[in-house]
């Protein structure tokens, strides 16, 4: 039996507005959908559907507003300094998620206040609708430490396992898996972004054949998924790093004079 998962991304999902019934709209784009499938939407759909455009003049003010902690800021020749901030949902990417494209003149796109609550919204009304069992994962694109290009990952999720635990298994040659955590939901979304794309108009997917990665209840979500804190090994850019410790040296110097003369 070979192993193996489809992806396709349905045409014709309209224009979605404030206040849009997005069940609904993804019930009538994906009517073929079956238990254990895997329905990956865009952020920018789910932001549009619950009203995140907001009014900004200024998309910078509108970063530093949903910025809790500033990473790294480099200046760009041709615009605004490029930030990677950690944003109020403890995801760190460039720019907060704050998008400026697709939307009026004048206004932003934010991300989803709750991406998780989301994602169980559509899937309990793709239930209601269809009747159906099914996964959700609500994604954005970001970038990645020592990785060129952009990928999508998720940001929110509900009825889908995120991670996928294979420690305490054995591979091929026998020897017992210690480290192995995949994020199985993050996974999921960059196989749907082939699918998607970014500029086609598709901003949903169907996954189907992993059907084991979909849960009964709707889990904890995507919100387990970032690292941070003391488990964060990047929470400063390399030049912001050296400059902090620059400080504190710094800051020292006067103690160390003051011994030095007491001697």
């Amino acid at each position: 039996m070979s192993a193996g998962f489809q992806v396709w991304a349905p045409d014709g999902v309209p224009e979605v507005a404030v206040g849009d019934d997005l069940a609904a709209i993804v019930a009538r784009s994906c009517p073929e959908l079956e238990d254990g499938d895997v329905v990956v939407v865009a952020s920018k759909v789910v932001s549009k559907a619950e009203g995140r455009v907001v009014a900004a003049a200024d998309r910078e003010d509108a970063i530093t507003a949903e910025t809790v902690r500033v990473v790294a800021t480099r200046e760009r020749p041709d615009g605004p300094p490029l930030r990677i901030v950690e944003n109020r949902l403890g995801l760190v990417m460039a720019a907060a998620g704050v998008d400026a494209s697709n939307t009026p003149e004048g206004t932003v796109l934010l991300l989803p206040l709750d991406p998780d609550a989301s994602a169980a919204r559509l899937r309990a009304g793709l239930r209601a609708v269809l009747g159906v069992r099914v996964g959700v994962v609500v994604t954005d694109t970001a970038g990645r430490v020592w990785r060129d290009g952009l990928v999508d990952l998720a940001i929110g999720a509900a009825g889908v396992r995120v991670v996928e635990d294979e420690r305490g298994r054995r591979d091929s040659a026998g020897r017992e898996l210690g480290m192995t955590v995949r994020a199985v939901a993050d996974e999921i979304a960059a196989a749907a972004d082939l699918a998607k794309g970014k500029v086609t108009g598709r901003p949903v997917a169907v996954v189907r054949g992993l059907g084991h990665l979909v849960t009964d209840d709707d889990g904890p979500g995507a919100r387990t998924l970032p690292r941070l804190g003391a488990d964060d090994l990047f929470s400063e850019g390399t030049a912001e790093a050296y400059a902090r410790g620059f400080a504190d040296a710094r800051a020292e110097e006067p103690a160390r004079d003051d011994a030095v003369s007491a001697d």
